[in-house]
């Protein structure tokens, strides 16, 4: 059975983690396959927006410990290196917007690989845990790099020495995530924010994610540096001229992600 479910429809790209009997825990297969697929979506230019959940009751528990306990397995400095690490930076570095659809737990690295993501929506019954302590590690995948960004550093540091589980309304108060729905609205919503992301510029959009990457490591200045020079290359684009052109006409802009 395929550990990632691939499909591209309406210009997004729909990938589901699919290891629902583990509650779609990573091992080396599944790791190596969703990098696959985030570089495909780089290169297929009919991808304007990549969504990606978890098949089943879970959206993803982190680790398959059963690999790393495995004496012939990859070991912990490959799982890192090879498999979270360069899926984190993937993310990042992907000139498309990602939306993580959580659709149940989001544990360990799971957690973090949907925080590291644009947009980050999560169903009612969602929960987010940084369990990393629980079984003497620290968190990794960018946790200890986003997390605190996102809901300021004593929160996060609490919530990863405690390991304690967060629902899908703290996590919106908080600002660690978008939005959540009702589980019953949940597809239907995520699936609508995809669906709009698909039909903005997306070059523009791929500038205002380089641009917060940027803003990370630099200061004000430089900040305002970096500003300046995607706001030109985004002025240069043909979206930019079809926007204005439907502001002025008063119509409805048709974005080519050009």
């Amino acid at each position: 059975m395929a550990t990632i479910l691939f499909e591209i429809k309406n210009s997004i790209a729909f990938i589901t983690l699919n290891r629902p009997e583990k509650f779609n825990s990573f091992n080396r297969e599944m790791a190596l396959e969703l990098q696959e697929k985030l570089d495909e979506c780089e290169k297929n230019i009919s991808v304007r927006c990549v969504y990606i959940t978890g098949a089943g009751k879970a959206f993803c528990a982190g680790q398959d410990l059963a690999e790393v306990t495995d004496p012939n397995g990859p070991g912990m400095e490959k799982i890192l290196s090879e498999h979270y690490n360069p899926i984190v930076r993937k993310i990042r570095n992907l000139g498309k917007p990602v939306l993580a659809a959580v659709n149940g737990v989001a544990a360990g690295a799971g957690a973090n690989i949907a925080l590291c993501c644009d947009v980050v929506i999560a169903t009612e019954s969602a929960s987010f845990i940084q369990a990393f302590s629980k079984i003497g590690l620290i968190p990794d995948s960018g946790g200890t790099y986003f997390l605190p960004r996102l809901i300021g550093f004593q929160k996060a540091s609490a919530l990863m020495m405690l390991g304690d589980k967060i629902s899908a309304e703290e996590a919106e108060k908080t600002g660690m995530i978008y939005k959540y729905f009702s589980d019953e609205k949940f597809f239907f919503e995520t699936e609508k924010i995809a669906l709009t992301l698909s039909q903005l510029p997306t070059k523009g959009l791929a500038f205002t994610k380089q641009a917060l990457n940027k803003s990370l490591e630099q200061n004000l200045e430089e900040q305002l540096e970096t500003e300046d020079s995607f706001q030109q290359k985004a002025a240069a684009t043909k979206d930019f001229d079809e926007g204005v052109t439907a502001f002025i006409q008063k119509r409805k802009a048709n974005f080519k992600g050009d």
